[in-house]
């Protein structure tokens, strides 16, 4: 059992949670991703950490509620229990001195981007982060994200908060104004298809974090199958990040869209 700690409401349907879990706290690094079950026949959900506090003996966890098993885990308040909390997982991201590296996060894809921004800014690039919701109630993390920035870039659909437009105008902003060696990508899948396409275009290396249909997280059950450059790749225990120039994004989404 792990106890909830803190409990935050971003928006109607994403909730943050700081969850007391000790050993992952200690031995996760910017990448990793836990599973949860919240009763003892609840579904496994994968949910990537989104920062940790070693002191404290906690790990946080942003949560969006999709389905019956995600609502019940939001619903849990301080003092509550997760009957399981299992990790870390996958492989943690590789972090070095690109230059200046830019990271680009949609709705609830932010909150595994905080580490990674956080690890980069830490190793000595300069980071451009581009945030991107359908409107101003969706961005989350602002703060923390500028916290580790050189500079943060808001994108919304309609407009109510920062520029009006899609997060690829935001990226290919900063691709014209200077020079980007390393790019980051996480959010939905059609978000990072055109991310990728576009940084393709312009010849800058891009990681995509992909958030694949997971079920067990070590590989046995071949529900995170993604093609990665002709090749079966297992997300859970080969990822979760990969060449997002590499990725077969329209059979990703195809199978994410059959799973719903």
């Amino acid at each position: 059992m792990n106890k909830i700690v803190s409990k935050e409401q971003f928006s109607a349907n994403v909730t943050k949670l700081v969850v007391e879990a000790p050993l992952i706290a200690k031995s996760r690094r910017a990448g990793h991703f836990v599973i949860v079950r919240c009763g003892e026949k609840g579904e496994r959900i994968p949910l990537t950490i989104a920062d940790s506090d070693t002191v404290n003996g906690t790990i946080t966890l942003v949560i969006q509620a999709v389905g019956e098993s995600t609502r019940k885990i939001c619903a849990l308040n301080p003092g509550d229990c997760l009957t399981d909390v299992v990790g870390p997982l996958g492989q943690a991201t590789h972090i070095e001195n690109y230059g200046t590296v830019l990271c680009c996060g949609g709705g609830v894809g932010v909150a595994p981007l905080l580490p990674i921004i956080r690890a980069m800014k830490a190793a000595g690039n300069r980071v451009v982060s581009v945030l991107a919701g359908r409107s101003k109630d969706l961005i989350i993390l602002e703060k923390e994200v500028r916290e580790s920035s050189d500079d943060v870039i808001i994108m919304t659909d309609d407009g109510s908060y920062g520029q009006k437009g899609l997060v690829t105008a935001g990226v290919e902003e900063v691709i014209k104004r200077e020079k980007v060696d390393y790019c980051v990508t996480i959010g939905p899948a059609i978000m990072m298809k055109f991310v990728a396409k576009l940084t393709k275009e312009y010849n800058v290396p891009t990681e995509a974090s992909l958030n694949a249909i997971m079920v067990d997280g070590t590989g046995m059950c071949g529900a995170c199958r993604v093609t990665v450059g002709g090749k079966t790749r297992f997300v859970c225990v080969e990822g979760p990040e990969f060449d997002a120039h590499q990725i077969d994004f329209d059979e990703l989404m195809m199978r994410l869209k059959g799973a719903q």
